[in-house]
């Protein structure tokens, strides 16, 4: 596995939704988490694709996590499905071709935010990995209904081949040098507020 580059990464969110966030453990780190990976990525000019899971019965995207999204000025997509896996929607795996052009399936580094962790967001890094691509997962900017969910979800992701991250450690593989145009951009979304 190699470091992220910014030419070949996208960030995915996935379904960070009304009722589930309600139920999930930690709501409060996955949302200040998941806008900072998203503030992070529109620095460093990486696409954002945001899924969500039957919008009509589990509701939008938290207002936090949606108002960071739609202000994005990187290029973004926005993917609603009823597959819980997000790879089983053919839209998902068309914005991940159209957000990186050129880049092949094998080359793409895909950074995963969301909820739930022993659901979706298991189902989407175990098929993505099974398609050759290269998965990181910000354990911060994931979460289920229970620690316990959580922790063995992880446990089966990082046993599958997947890279356990966090968005700091993300952002630093994206800038790669203190001499980065995005470094003190960076330094500054890193600096604001604390985490939950």
């Amino acid at each position: 596995m190699e470091l992220l580059d910014v030419k070949r990464s996208v960030v995915v969110v996935i379904d960070e939704q009304g009722k589930l966030m309600d139920m999930i453990h930690r709501p409060p780190l996955v949302i200040s988490a998941t806008k900072r990976l998203m503030q992070l990525a529109d620095i460093f000019e990486v696409p954002v694709v945001l899924t969500e899971q039957y919008p009509q019965g589990l509701g939008v995207t938290h207002p936090e996590v949606r108002a960071v999204f739609d202000g994005l000025k990187t290029t973004t997509r926005y993917v609603e499905k009823v597959s819980f896996g997000c790879c089983g929607e053919p839209r998902f795996m068309q914005a991940l071709a159209e957000v990186l052009p050129g880049v092949a399936p094998q080359d793409r580094q895909v950074v995963i935010a969301g909820i739930e962790a022993q659901v979706c967001v298991m189902q989407t890094v175990i098929e993505l990995l099974r398609n050759g691509e290269q998965v990181h997962v910000c354990w911060e900017c994931v979460s289920g209904r229970g620690a316990e969910y959580v922790k063995h979800a992880l446990k089966r992701m990082q046993q599958a081949g997947a890279v356990l991250t966090n968005h700091e450690s993300v952002c630093f593989e994206w800038c790669r040098d203190s001499n980065h145009a995005g470094f003190r951009a960076m330094n500054r979304v890193l600096r604001e507020g604390q985490l939950n």
